[in-house]
């Protein structure tokens, strides 16, 4: 198949997430002396937080919640199963996250190599439903921009993955039409499914290894597989 436009996911797919994540969370545990007020288990707070922003998220795609309430609730009802029960403190903790964790330099493995080798053949986008203002200084500090023709994000589209207007949205930026791109995306159901839904061939990047659903165009466990295939 020849394309030419890729639309690309930014977290966990170019970016570690979870591995940015974790060192803000390290930097910020001590910072804000959670241990000694009463979260006296790194892993276990990290780990619930994790759960507690994926469900959250869930409702921020369906548009059930708001991106200012979000953002606070996730620390705060974390911080409230270790008996902090201060907004306020979970605002000061979510607005030096925001301000911290997209300054990670966090790529995954290969992710450069594969950009060379996509930016000398293709058009390259990116597409992602993370905050415009936090997505777009993770692309500057991980020295990204310089692959990318366009930028689209939830908030500028008016509509999150896998919701097609997000696609059209990108595709009139892009002036690109869905038989001639690829969508590289982690997540099965808002890359994957999403790009289907308007047409668009998908690349399914199982960056944790574990295939629990099926129907991609391609398949890859590392981005070091793209060249063979595209």
């Amino acid at each position: 198949m020849k394309y030419r436009h890729i639309f690309i996911d930014l977290d966990r797919t170019l970016y570690d997430f979870d591995k940015s994540t974790r060192i803000t969370f390290l930097e910020l545990y001590d910072k804000f002396s959670l241990k000694q007020n009463g979260a006296n288990d790194f892993d276990e707070f990290f780990e619930l937080y994790k759960k507690n922003n994926v469900e959250l998220w869930a409702q921020y795609r369906e548009g059930k919640i708001k991106k200012k309430f979000l953002n606070v609730e996730r620390f705060h009802v974390t911080l409230l199963h270790f008996g902090i029960d201060d907004r306020a403190f979970a605002g000061r903790f979510a607005s030096e996250y925001l301000q911290k964790s997209p300054q990670n330099k966090a790529l995954f493995p290969g992710a450069i190599e594969a950009l060379e080798y996509l930016f000398n053949k293709y058009t390259l986008h990116i597409i992602t439903n993370g905050f415009d203002e936090v997505q777009r200084v993770k692309m500057k500090s991980n020295d990204l921009n310089k692959y990318f023709k366009t930028i689209t994000t939830s908030e500028e589209a008016g509509a999150k993955k896998p919701n097609e207007k997000i696609f059209h949205f990108a595709f009139a930026l892009a002036q690109a039409r869905a038989m001639e791109s690829l969508m590289i995306g982690d997540d099965y159901e808002v890359d994957i499914l999403g790009a289907k839904n308007v047409g668009m061939d998908q690349m399914w990047f199982l960056n944790d290894g574990d295939q629990t659903m099926e129907g991609s165009t391609y398949i890859i466990n590392k981005l070091s597989e793209i060249p063979s295939l595209i």
